[in-house]
């Protein structure tokens, strides 16, 4: 060809875009930017490289395909996570008060981005252990390497790694539940949409349904963990215990 350029190169979908030339951090900004705004439904390609300014086939560079991208999410709340943990350093942590800031901090992130939480569950059940984003993977590598050092042996670890992973996204999920039927109603009752539950098959459901409408928020999560590291330990240290 008279450019120089073979006919592959020449085919390539330009990736400057509004904000000059595309890195993999841009793209995942601004797809979980969009994901804020509007939702995970609202993610496509296309959308995505309208929003940059560029066609969606120079989006497949930084992710090969749409569930890379969703995975790409994943690992921007992870890096997110990492940020809020290196602002709240510790040098030289408790074992307990480590997985406290963890779990603090994890919390942050989720609420910060709740259109996006769901993602670690469904991107998380489809990714091997392996074929986790790095952040994922050093998250896990966090919270493993505070529970070897606190004397808990591998077996037990693993024990602890699931019942601590499981409490803190099964916790941010109830919080992220929404409750609101009709956010322009001021009445309480209907703005739950209580009228919609039968007094007669829930009752307990609508007696309740206000105190479930109302966050736990940190405190809550602090109180149910330490309750859940205490079942592993009986209030002393594993090393103890053991």
């Amino acid at each position: 060809m008279a450019n120089g350029r073979g006919p592959r190169e020449a085919r390539r979908a330009s990736d400057r875009g509004h904000y000059g030339r595309l890195n993999r951090e841009r793209v995942l900004a601004s797809a979980l930017a969009l994901v804020d705004r509007e939702g995970l439904s609202a993610l496509s390609m296309r959308r995505l490289g309208t929003e940059l300014g560029v066609e969606a086939m120079a989006l497949y560079r930084y992710a090969a395909s749409k569930d890379a991208l969703l995975d790409g999410l994943v690992e921007a709340l992870y890096l997110e996570l990492e940020e809020r943990l290196a602002a709240d350093a510790d040098e030289d942590p408790d074992w307990r008060a480590g997985l406290h800031r963890i779990a603090r901090s994890t919390y942050a992130v989720c609420l910060t981005h709740p259109r996006a939480v769901p993602l670690l569950a469904t991107r998380l059940l489809a990714v091997p252990l392996a074929r986790r984003p790095a952040a994922v993977l050093r998250d896990h590598e966090r919270v493993l390497t505070l529970l070897r050092g606190a004397g808990f042996d591998t077996s037990a670890a693993a024990d602890v790694f699931r019942a601590f992973t499981a409490w803190l996204l099964g916790y941010v999920s109830v919080e992220l539940r929404p409750t609101v039927d009709n956010p322009d109603e001021t009445d309480p009752a209907f703005r739950l949409g209580l009228h919609r539950l039968s007094a007669k098959e829930l009752p307990m459901l609508r007696e309740t349904a206000a105190a479930l409408a109302e966050q736990g928020g940190p405190q809550a999560l602090a109180a149910g963990l330490d309750a859940l590291l205490d079942s592993f330990t009986n209030g002393s240290s594993p090393a103890a215990s053991g």
